[in-house]
């Protein structure tokens, strides 16, 4: 299932699937957690209403330097065991979003990465176990401010800024997600980065024991995976699309004030 949150015109926020109907993406309100119940099968199209962001944080948990192509592009080692920062919940940005980024960087650059959201509360998970607290994935940019990431060490200017993680548009439960399936990443249309998760150095099960051996994670929180080679530098107006293969397309535009 593909499950999806939005705010239809009344100003509800509402629980539903994404499903594709036709060849064009439908989306359906169901009884849930968000907003009214629904009677019947009301359907919209993604662009009738706002998307918001497929589950509420209390913390993103970000992995750097997960792709060997893009610790090479960054001259960087490999590290020997998960590199870990912490985006909290004042980042999370929304599907079709016009997201604002710091004024007078040098360079604002996207990152294209699979998004993982923990469905329970849980600690001390064990790799074998890790299935068990996943809810579902979804797609995220974590967009980086590399001019105050160059200088300090705990990111917080870097990586914490507002909006500084634009996801979804989806939740795909795990069985849509295959082990090599595609990642890539557009700017105004042109392919910039394009990968598979295949590739990563630590797996989704690794970093979840690793990540739940220092910190209780809550439903909705997410592990975002990192990123292949081919980051940028982003410019007022441009469009970012992050897709991957059996989740959907992230969009989202950029301004610079």
């Amino acid at each position: 299932m593909k499950r999806v949150r939005f705010r239809d015109s009344a100003g509800n926020v509402r629980g539903g699937r994404w499903t594709t109907v036709d060849g064009e993406d439908v989306v359906t309100a169901a009884a849930g957690p968000y907003g009214r119940i629904a009677f019947g099968d009301e359907t919209y199209s993604p662009d009738e209403v706002d998307i918001l962001a497929p589950c509420e944080p209390t913390k993103i948990v970000c992995i750097g330097l997960n792709y060997e192509d893009h610790a090479a592009e960054t001259g960087k080692d490999v590290p020997d065991r998960p590199m870990l920062f912490l985006k909290p919940p004042n980042t999370v940005a929304t599907h079709g979003q016009r997201v604002t980024v710091p004024a007078d960087k040098e360079r604002i650059d996207f990152e294209a990465e699979l998004a993982v959201v923990i469905g329970e509360q849980c600690r001390n998970v064990s790799a074998s176990g890790a299935e068990d607290v996943i809810a579902g994935y979804t797609c995220m940019n974590d967009l980086s401010n590399r001019d105050d990431q160059r200088v300090e060490q705990n990111w917080v200017r870097g990586k914490a800024f507002d909006d500084a993680a634009p996801i979804g548009p989806l939740l795909a439960t795990p069985e849509h997600l295959k082990d090599d399936a595609t990642i890539e990443s557009r700017v105004n249309g042109d392919t910039r980065q394009s990968s598979s998760i295949d590739n990563l150095i630590f797996s989704i099960p690794e970093l979840i024991e690793e990540i739940t051996a220092y910190m209780t994670l809550e439903p909705g929180d997410v592990i975002s995976t990192g990123t292949p080679a081919g980051v940028g530098p982003l410019e007022d107006g441009d469009e970012v699309e992050i897709e991957i293969e059996g989740i959907g397309t992230l969009r989202h535009t950029v301004h610079v004030p």
